[in-house]
């Protein structure tokens, strides 16, 4: 009796032994090639399993359970996307989500954004977990660990990478710490003469040059003009502070009376730098701020290209603003 049941156990074993090399090299029949799947952040084994059942890679789940339980990674089982060029085994799958071996999503913030555009981009992107979508910006600010009370310009533009299904607090909490590095090496790199008394104020002004010009070239004019400004404590006088101050209230025209009516970050009203930021600015925009030209130019005014014409005195100014608006105005009613 011993002895067959001996002989039904190592009967047995073989037949499980025979299932798992079978099972294990046997490549999988994806629907076509190359495939993709998704596999969601705080997902159990079972949980995983089971979508790749859904997503159609395996035809039933418990094979891969056995598997993965077997060699002991079951908590080690790695979200995001990934991308299959040919039918995999079961254990060449295995080793890919036990690796994390994943297909990177990706968003651009963009220089000149403010804060409200950059979360319609996140609550917009399908690969993004829209953990902030209804929290306020402070309860943001305190999630991602920030000092700061506004949330407006703390973010830097740039291209961030992320998995499928990331916290878009993680890639707020990423875009927040890389404007910090960048705004301390600025802060380092400035000329103790500058009207600045903090790194916050260095940011301030960025986003307004980032607002006025987006010629590289024009960058560090722009900053030494509004330089030159606040060292004669000269209204800084720049439409994209009373855009910004108006929020909904502009309707793509910028009037007089909107330049007479003080807010906060009315610039044509109020000395000084308005309170906080009026956009994400880029490195480019940074470094314009704490390497302004040096120019004896108080005034600017758009030519109509893009590029702007400078002016040392209000007369020469006027002259500036006569040729290239009014005139230009003229030529379109004409």
């Amino acid at each position: 009796m011993i002895k067959n049941l001996l002989r039904l156990a190592v009967l047995v074993m073989l037949l499980t032994a025979g299932w798992a090399i079978y099972f294990v090299a046997t490549p999988l029949q994806l629907p076509s090639t190359p495939y993709g799947f998704t596999l969601k952040h705080g997902s159990s084994l079972r949980s995983v399993a089971r979508q790749l059942v859904d997503a159609n890679v395996l035809k039933e789940p418990w094979g891969f359970t056995v598997l993965v339980r077997v060699m002991g990674k079951a908590g080690e089982l790695k979200a995001g996307n990934y991308y299959l060029e040919s039918n995999p085994t079961p254990l060449q799958l295995f080793r890919m989500v036990t690796r994390g071996d994943v297909s990177q999503s990706e968003i651009t913030l963009i220089e000149g954004w403010n804060f409200k555009r950059m979360r319609q981009a996140l609550n917009e992107h399908p690969a993004i977990r829209h953990d902030s979508e209804h929290m306020s910006e402070q309860e943001i600010l305190e999630k991602i660990g920030a000092r700061e009370t506004l949330a407006e310009g703390l973010f830097f533009p740039d291209t961030y990478y992320f998995s499928s299904g990331m916290s878009d607090l993680d890639i707020l909490r990423r875009a927040y710490q890389t404007m910090q590095k960048r705004l301390e090496a600025a802060w380092a790199e400035r000329d103790p003469l500058l009207p600045y008394h903090t790194p916050y104020e260095v940011l301030i002004m960025a986003s307004i040059v980032e607002k006025e010009t987006g010629q590289a070239f024009e960058r560090p004019i722009i900053a030494g003009v509004f330089v030159n400004r606040l060292r004669i404590n000269m209204r800084l006088q720049t439409d994209p502070t009373v855009i910004y101050g108006m929020g909904d209230n502009f309707d793509g025209n910028l009037r007089r009376t909107d330049l007479l009516t003080d807010t906060p970050y009315n610039t044509y009203t109020r000395f000084g730098l308005p309170p906080a930021p009026i956009a994400m600015p880029g490195w480019g925009a940074l470094q314009a701020a704490v390497h302004p030209a040096t120019t004896k130019a108080l005034y600017f005014v758009g030519k109509g290209n893009g590029t702007h014409k400078f002016s040392n005195s209000l007369e020469e100014h006027n002259l500036a603003v006569a040729r290239y608006q009014l005139g230009r105005k003229r030529g379109a009613q004409n």
